[in-house]
């Protein structure tokens, strides 16, 4: 697999006219049991306080989540689908990028978990994320 050219096809054509491209989130880094993304903190994510919106973390997190599914499944034969997510908001972010790096946790047959921690451009933790997929038959 040529990890660049994936990153960019996810970038540049899976993402449009989506969440993902209104929220400004890139998929930067991918490996055997990873996958990473940015999202900018600007207005568009912040709540009314000026800090980042909880759920544009959540956000974040079940796409890089859900996205990292999708690369190691056959998507020829199967579909996912996020079933559960939980996020722990331990840091105030106002401005600058966040980063989110899904791990895999377990990769089943017909569930994958993911933990999904998002940081600051400091490397502190900000939301931690636990995300469940389902592997659904294509029919």
């Amino acid at each position: 697999m040529d990890k660049q050219k994936v990153l960019d096809h996810m970038n540049n054509v899976v993402m449009k006219n989506t969440l993902m491209e209104t929220l400004s989130i890139k998929y930067t880094d991918l490996g055997e049991d990873f996958l990473v993304a940015t999202m900018p903190v600007n207005s568009i994510v912040h709540q009314p306080m000026g800090l980042l919106h909880g759920g544009a973390s959540v956000a974040l997190a079940e796409s890089v989540g859900s996205a990292a599914s999708h690369l190691f499944t056959d998507i020829e034969k199967y579909e996912i689908r996020g079933i559960e997510i939980s996020a722990n908001h331990l840091k105030s972010v106002r401005e600058g990028v966040v980063t989110a790096t899904a791990r895999v946790i377990h990769k089943g047959r017909t569930t994958h978990l993911w933990e999904i921690k998002v940081t600051d451009e400091n490397d502190n933790l900000v939301t931690l994320c636990k995300l469940t997929n389902i592997i659904l038959p294509k029919k």
